[in-house]
């Protein structure tokens, strides 16, 4: 056994004294893990969402939590990422709102097809009661929404042909988000829906397995679609909701003051990501035209609106009836 002398002893009191707060702020320090599946580019939508929500909550709180990124499925694709925040063992997700849909179907009336018109038109239905309606359905199923950021409106990409009219959707190959209203979209329209998980699918477009994909613009540049597709059909046909989500059990597990800063974060969070995107979206545009894909308007979008209306019967009573009707009157 080691023997100190008094002098010693008083010397090593002091040096871990010296570290006790040290060693005290590294012990407390809180770890919130935040994943999603895409890249981490300067302008990929998730990406962009994940370092202004670690950028605002440090800037409030300093060091007393350390938000930690994990881009491209680094802890789990999307599902995986929404059952682990359920259980507890994942903190937060940048999440595409099909994926929370699965868990909590109301969330299915974001994805109706040309529901929007506008980005703007969305927003003021996800920030007013519509959106809080949503959130308390979520927070019931074990997961808090934090906000609605914006992937931006989704378009269709494919090797097969121009999408102009309704008609031209039939017989391609799309892979779709594992959503039973992406799947009847494309049936209503004719094509062939393929549910696929996120990482399996640059792989199957490049090798033919699908003929395509329908996805914002951002994603598109940010994982080099442009290398594997050549058509881009500006369809503009769903709104792109990513929602930013904790778990409750890890939200539940902070401070009051540290909930009041993380929910201050995600709304700044939020308001610039969308207005990064916002003006990053005719760029991009010009940006997938100079990679080699042929770039197309969709002069008449009343006719896919009209193409696919009779589904929004489908899916009225999963959804809830009130809230489709709250939905339908906002956009009015």
């Amino acid at each position: 056994m080691n023997r100190f002398t008094r002098r010693e002893l008083a010397a090593g009191a002091v040096f871990l004294g010296g570290l006790a707060p040290a060693v005290l702020r590294a012990q407390t320090r809180i770890v919130l893990r935040l994943g999603w599946t895409s890249g981490d580019g300067a302008q990929d939508p998730y990406a962009i969402g994940a370092r202004e929500f670690k950028k605002a909550l440090e800037e409030k709180v300093g060091d007393r939590v350390d938000v930690q990124l994990f881009p491209n499925r680094a802890i789990g694709d999307e599902r995986p990422l929404v059952d682990g925040m359920r259980l507890g063992t994942v903190d937060m997700g940048i999440i595409t709102n099909a994926v929370i849909a699965q868990i909590e179907p109301a969330f299915q009336l974001n994805d109706l097809p040309f529901l929007f018109g506008s980005e703007a038109q969305a927003h003021r239905v996800l920030d007013g009661a519509v959106g809080n309606d949503l959130k308390q359905r979520l927070e019931r199923r074990g997961i808090i929404a934090l906000g609605f950021m914006e992937g931006g409106f989704r378009h269709m990409i494919n090797n097969i042909r121009p999408i102009t009219r309704p008609e031209d959707v039939r017989g391609i190959k799309f892979r779709v988000l594992q959503s039973p209203i992406f799947i009847e979209m494309y049936r209503s329209l004719g094509g062939n829906a393929v549910p696929m998980a996120w990482g399996e699918t640059f792989t199957a477009v490049q090798q033919g397995a699908i003929d395509g994909l329908e996805i914002p613009l951002g994603v598109i540049d940010q994982n080099k679609y442009y290398e594997v597709t050549k058509y881009l059909s500006l369809t503009g046909h769903i709104y792109s909701m990513n929602g930013l989500l904790i778990s409750k059990r890890s939200f539940d597990r902070l401070p009051a003051d540290l909930k009041t800063a993380v929910n201050e974060a995600a709304a700044t969070a939020v308001r610039i990501e969308r207005q990064t995107i916002g003006t990053l979206a005719a760029g991009l545009v010009r940006s997938l035209a100079g990679h080699g894909m042929q770039v197309n308007e969709v002069p008449d979008k009343a006719a896919f609106r009209r193409a696919v209306l009779p589904m929004y019967e489908n899916f009225r009573g999963q959804i809830g009836a009130e809230l489709v009707r709250e939905a339908l009157a906002a956009v009015q």
